[in-house]
């Protein structure tokens, strides 16, 4: 084989190879993107002990993340449509993770700011994943919804995929409840893509 056409095989290898690797680490962001977080079964009525405030007769939203998750921006772009489309017929809450040892402030960033530019949405801090483990969330971007009366309606998440926005099964499925007025239907899911809210205590819910 002569110097140049050892040469041009040696280039259409090596775009191979390239164009190999950018397939396989395209497929992997793909699958990772889709592959949904954790789920457990949450309380089938609102836990009072959570200390929460619910005013009786009006639907409450929760949502449980993370602060420094990435898929946690997208989560809050959804429900700002959500909040948008409730007009005030929603109450709803963004509670953040606040791990054990962590310093003042620590869950106060840039989400937590984006969560309570949204009308209608009250920010707490969750102290060492309390209210994580109390509402049995282990996923960012865990929401439950509760209709007037209590009741757990919605469990999941809101978004198509980690960290992307856009039309989805779980996000219609909120807006729906809240388009039936009092009489909900009965209870939904879906997947939620987003982080593991760590158990800082390392114990079970």
């Amino acid at each position: 084989m002569t110097p140049p056409v050892r040469k041009r095989a040696w280039l259409v290898l090596m775009g191979v190879i390239w164009a190999g690797g950018v397939t396989a680490g395209s497929l992997a962001m793909a699958r990772y993107a889709l592959t949904p977080g954790e789920s457990r079964e949450p309380p089938a009525r609102w836990p009072v002990r959570s200390g929460l405030p619910r005013v009786e007769g009006r639907p409450t939203l929760v949502m449980l993340a993370h602060p420094r998750c990435p898929c946690t921006r997208a989560s809050l772009g959804e429900l700002s449509v959500v909040m948008a489309k409730a007009r005030t017929r929603l109450d709803a809450f963004v509670l953040f993770l606040k791990p054990e040892g962590t310093e003042q402030d620590w869950e106060q960033g840039e989400l937590w700011r984006a969560a309570a530019a949204i009308p209608g949405v009250t920010v707490l801090r969750d102290a060492g994943g309390v209210l994580a483990e109390g509402f049995g969330a282990v996923t960012s971007g865990q929401v439950l919804v509760y209709d007037a009366a209590g009741a757990l309606r919605f469990s999941g998440g809101i978004t198509p995929a980690r960290g992307h926005a856009g039309d989805n099964a779980g996000r219609a499925a909120v807006e729906a409840l809240l388009d039936e007025g009092p009489v909900l239907a009965e209870r939904a899911g879906h997947a939620v893509y987003g982080c593991a809210l760590e158990n800082p205590r390392g114990s079970e819910p």
